[in-house]
């Protein structure tokens, strides 16, 4: 059915139907695009003698201007209107210029261009050769597009030979999967086969519908071949469903209008129709109506598999009338168009599996493996991943805890190494026990460049700034504390570096840092106040600024040294709870 009723899918030309012209303009005022779409305009509508001169025209100016490509184009039109032997030339002709081109068109484009020429003369075995031989080059090439157009048109041979649902899989694809390889002309093909694939295994209703949206599209068109053929094709449905007298109108009317656009589809349509008779059981219309399509086929000598059904038919038929002499004609008929078809039918059977299903199962199964591979390694990547993850934070987690141990230990000896302090010193001041150690009896040291009494007297204020914790104001900088006690930083910086064997900041950050760690002992409000308060009170502009310097002096960090405070402090009310009890009881 598939072979009969449709346009040979044209490949690679991009033009739509457009409305019948009744003469051709200068053609010299046309570029070659628009010069190929009015070729195919009068193509698609039988008008030969406009079609011949545009292609002889595109030739001749290819040729003139010595565009290698588009006289390949050239060649490419002029074929159409031949006969087979002529066409079969100026294809060789294309095949020939096109040989040294380099890009992805050809040769893929070529066996393509010859396949479609074979397949309208109805050598099907030269056409699926020559498709096989464009797909071939077409993928070595990565030419989606031939690619896509080579797998289409063996479809169509797959429809041919009955393979409809293997056939309906390319054009269901190729319909909703459009990616830009399709055009609008084309996109209307893969619906039209579509349809006649649905029609031959039955799925009338997902065919009704694909009818209905080709005809509103070639309606809103105006586009009357195509009206013919969803005519045909709505006609065919009707007599899927036994629909006999509808199928006939459509049927009938749609055979007048094909025979003046494309007499090998009105043959198929003479065949429907043939058969709508047959379900009316008016055998002398379906008898006449097959005599009719015996003589168009002799005409064109174009064969399709259901014409064994009419030979069939007319021989039976003469059979009951006892006509021996037009039996025996129909029988010689049946022979000659069976051992075509039967040659056709076993070579596509034969050559078809072996050399296009066999070799995609191949590359179907080489794909399957190779993904099942991809996802393997992906598989174990992953694991190697999530395991190189998973020691990692392990490592981490294990490095966290040894920190936290060590900063627990760190937080631990500072809270014992003051609270030794205040055993000792019971009645001592945070600003005492801070300021105990450095040498406030000791003589200043003699500081180079410096007077003597300069480092005396600068030595004091500094004592007096710890002493009344003037350290703990906010913006103090060493400009400022040396303002504040006139002297000059030069002076005031290198007395600090001499006696503290640090810098201004160091020394000020240890200041605030010893002062906190006794404090936080001291006092629990000063414990449960939020982290930005604390650095507030100790001078500092943000929390960061005083964590880091927290972290750097002590070794350890504000949260764990007030977490062992806690600690420390509920076990000595234990023990003392413990001591008050042993006391009582010994009482």
């Amino acid at each position: 059915m598939m072979k009969s009723i449709f346009p040979l899918l044209i490949l690679l030309f991009n033009h739509l139907v457009g409305a019948q012209t009744n003469k051709i303009d200068s053609l010299y005022e046309f570029k070659y695009p628009e010069l190929k779409s009015k070729f195919y305009d009068y193509y698609d509508h039988n008008q030969v003698l406009q079609s011949e001169k545009i292609a002889k025209y595109y030739l001749q100016k290819a040729k003139k201007e010595k565009n290698v490509l588009e006289i390949a184009e050239g060649y490419n039109l002029t074929h159409f209107n031949k006969d087979f032997s002529t066409a079969l030339r100026y294809i060789d002709s294309l095949a020939v210029i096109t040989k040294d081109i380099n890009g992805n068109l050809y040769p893929a484009r070529t066996y393509l261009i010859k396949g479609n020429l074979y397949y309208k003369h109805d050598n099907l075995k030269a056409a699926l050769d020559n498709y096989i031989l464009g797909l071939k080059y077409a993928k070595e090439q990565n030419d989606e597009k031939q690619t896509a157009y080579a797998n289409m048109n063996i479809a169509y041979i797959n429809s041919y030979i009955g393979k409809n649902k293997e056939a309906a899989k390319i054009f269901r694809y190729y319909l909703y999967n459009r990616n830009n390889i399709t055009d609008d002309y084309q996109h209307n093909q893969m619906r039209i086969a579509l349809i006649s694939c649905y029609l031959e295994i039955n799925k009338l209703d997902s065919a009704n519908i694909l009818i209905r949206e080709g005809q509103a599209s070639a309606s809103a068109n105006n586009n009357n071949y195509d009206l013919s053929l969803y005519s045909f094709l709505s006609g065919t449905n009707d007599l899927k469903l036994k629909k006999y007298d509808t199928a006939i109108t459509k049927l009938s009317k749609v055979y007048d209008d094909l025979t003046k656009i494309n007499k090998n589809n009105a043959n198929f349509a003479l065949y429907s129709l043939g058969k709508a008779y047959d379900g009316l059981k008016n055998k002398e219309k379906v008898v006449e109506t097959y005599i009719k399509l015996d003589s168009n086929i002799q005409k064109t000598d174009i064969t399709f598999p259901e014409l064994r059904d009419v030979y069939a038919y007319l021989i039976d038929y003469y059979k009951e009338k006892n006509d021996k002499e037009k039996q025996l004609y129909y029988i010689d008929r049946f022979l000659k168009i069976d051992k075509k078809l039967d040659e056709q039918f076993r070579y596509l059977s034969t050559e078809l599996p072996k050399k296009y299903d066999t070799p995609n199962l191949l590359l179907e199964k080489e794909n399957i493996i190779n993904e099942l591979k991809s996802k393997k390694l992906l598989f174990y990547t992953t694991i190697g991943i999530m395991a190189l993850l998973l020691l990692t934070l392990l490592f981490l987690y294990c490095k966290s805890r040894k920190a936290e141990i060590i900063h627990r230990k760190t937080a631990q000896d500072l809270i014992n190494s003051i609270e030794e302090r205040h055993k000792i010193h019971p009645e001592t001041e945070v600003s005492e026990v801070i300021n105990e150690e450095p040498p406030v009896q000791q003589e200043p040291k003699v500081v180079k460049n410096i007077p003597d009494e300069v480092v005396q007297a600068i030595f004091k204020e500094l004592q007096d700034f710890e002493k009344n914790e003037h350290f703990l104001k906010k913006g103090i900088t060493l400009s400022s504390l040396a303002q504040s006690i006139n002297t000059n930083t030069a002076y005031l910086s290198e007395v600090i570096n001499s006696h503290k064997e640090k810098n201004f900041t160091a020394y000020l950050n240890e200041l605030r840092i010893d002062y906190a760690l006794e404090r936080l002992i001291e006092d629990k409000r000063f414990r449960s106040y939020k982290l930005a308060v604390i650095a507030d009170e100790l001078g500092y502009n943000n929390a960061q600024a005083f964590t880091a310097a927290f972290k750097k002096k002590t070794q350890t960090t504000l949260s764990t040294y007030i977490k062992e405070i806690e600690k420390q402090q509920i076990l000595n009310k234990v023990q003392l709870s413990h001591f008050q009890n042993f006391d009582v009881m010994d009482l």
